[in-house]
């Protein structure tokens, strides 16, 4: 366990960022490892993973639903000095991760086929998805026991065990991909499912490489036998946090869908121009996602502790380095958007596509940055229902507009990273709003 309610706010910030940043880079490469061997097979392939890509958001939103409440309520006990809480917290994260993990295989295979068939129109993307899912939903089972256990160590303020096992694994993936893929060595090519193999394999080694960590390591935290009958009381505590945070991501989820649609009549370039280049997106986001991610655990402590300044410090030090960030990514992406993306697929009407949504998009960076850390912000008071009206804020004014757009005559697809980056700033607007209420509130200053 670290004390974050003593000592530097930034460095704090800082010492915590840097290894979530890799962690969360490791966690991205996952998937823009698949994209590169991928593009490689051609547009479908790429347009189909890339779809089946957009569940990804739908699993990160149900572990964020189980990692926010975990950590944060942690990271409370942390700060009130109660390991007993910390502990009855950690073991119910547990169990709730074998349930939802259960629940992501049933719902997996059987409604994957569907989600494809609604948002692609082309029969071999569908075709490149489904091969691809049918081997990767088992890693997304999987991650919900690596967010619960890594959550949990996050909120005692310990992240360096889950950078170290997690780069271990996407070394595995880097390795296993091209292997699985091209039958390098093998004999037996197994194209797009060969990608979703490896990741599922890496992810689950991930597991087992972190449980080992806690069985043999880990000394605040703990697996007690007595603390893992199902304790709905705590489930409500934990869900009550988290349940919020994850809605945010599946409106997140349901953004991209709505994308998904309003371009599936535009075919397969389209739709593999647009997920490869949101990929890119979200993987220049990782930085500013690293401090916002660390401000929670760093603040969560110091509200627990009562030290209400220490709180408030922590936004501002966490906003105006994720400023900073997102200012000189704003400038690669417009300045050289096309070196960017160019890696990965050698389809030009592909790489067109994927290049001026990044062009165009960037000027949301900066706005996106800050959201990030309001997220964060309401994650580490305890109350993200404000997070979650924010973002479901933006897919309202966005999706109307989108979609009315898609079915006019003249409609192209530059029109909706106009409205994008327009939505992201009233989005910005309004959690800036809400988080003034919510320190008014909880901080009682």
């Amino acid at each position: 366990m670290k004390d974050l309610t003593q000592g530097s706010i930034p460095k704090h910030i800082i010492v915590m960022a840097i290894p979530i940043g890799i962690s969360l880079l490791i966690q991205t490469l996952y998937y823009l490892v698949d994209l590169y061997f991928v593009g490689r097979l051609g547009k479908e392939a790429l347009a189909g993973v890339s779809a089946a890509g957009n569940i990804s958001f739908l699993i990160l939103a149900l572990t964020q639903i189980l990692g926010v409440g975990t950590q944060t309520l942690i990271s409370h006990a942390v700060g009130r000095k109660d390991p007993s809480d910390a502990n009855l917290i950690f073991n119910q994260s547990i169990v709730l991760s074998m349930i939802l993990g259960l629940i992501t295989l049933i719902l997996g295979y059987g409604l994957s086929q569907h989600y494809l068939e609604t948002i692609s129109q082309d029969s071999g993307s569908i075709a490149a998805g489904s091969a691809y899912l049918y081997w990767y939903i088992p890693g997304l089972a999987g991650q919900f026991a690596l967010v619960a256990m890594g959550s949990a160590l996050r909120g005692t303020g310990i992240v360096m065990p889950t950078m170290i096992i997690q780069l271990c694994t996407i070394v595995l993936n880097m390795v296993l991909s091209p292997i699985l893929i091209t039958g390098w060595g093998t004999g037996h090519p197994m194209g797009v499912a060969g990608a979703g193999l490896a990741s599922s394999i890496s992810v689950l080694l991930a597991v087992i490489l972190l449980w080992w960590y806690f069985s043999q390591k880990e000394k605040y935290v703990r697996y007690h036998r007595s603390m893992v009958k199902p304790r709905i009381k705590t489930w409500q505590r934990m869900l009550g946090i988290g349940f919020p945070a994850g809605g945010e991501f599946i409106l997140m989820f349901l953004y991209m869908g709505v994308i998904y649609y309003a371009i599936s009549g535009l075919g397969a370039s389209a739709q593999a121009g647009f997920g490869l280049g949101s990929r890119i997106m979200q993987s220049m986001f990782l930085p500013a996602m690293a401090v916002a991610f660390a401000a929670p655990a760093v603040a969560g402590q110091n509200f627990g502790a009562k030290h209400f300044d220490r709180v408030k410090s922590t936004y501002h030090w966490a906003a105006g380095m994720c400023l900073i960030i997102m200012s000189g990514l704003t400038l690669l992406a417009y300045l050289k958007p096309i070196m960017l993306v160019s890696s990965f697929t050698q389809d030009q009407a592909t790489l067109m596509v994927a290049a001026t949504f990044l062009q165009m998009i960037c000027l949301n960076f900066i706005a996106s940055g800050i959201v990030f850390t309001c997220s964060g912000m309401f994650q580490a008071l305890g109350n993200t229902w404000p997070a979650m009206w924010s973002t479901a804020s933006r897919l309202f004014t966005f999706a109307i507009p989108a979609i009315w757009l898609s079915r006019q005559d003249n409609f192209q697809i530059e029109q909706l990273w106009v409205v994008s980056v327009i939505t992201v700033y009233l989005q910005l607007v309004i959690s800036l709003w809400l988080l003034q209420r919510q320190f008014k509130s909880r901080l009682m200053v």
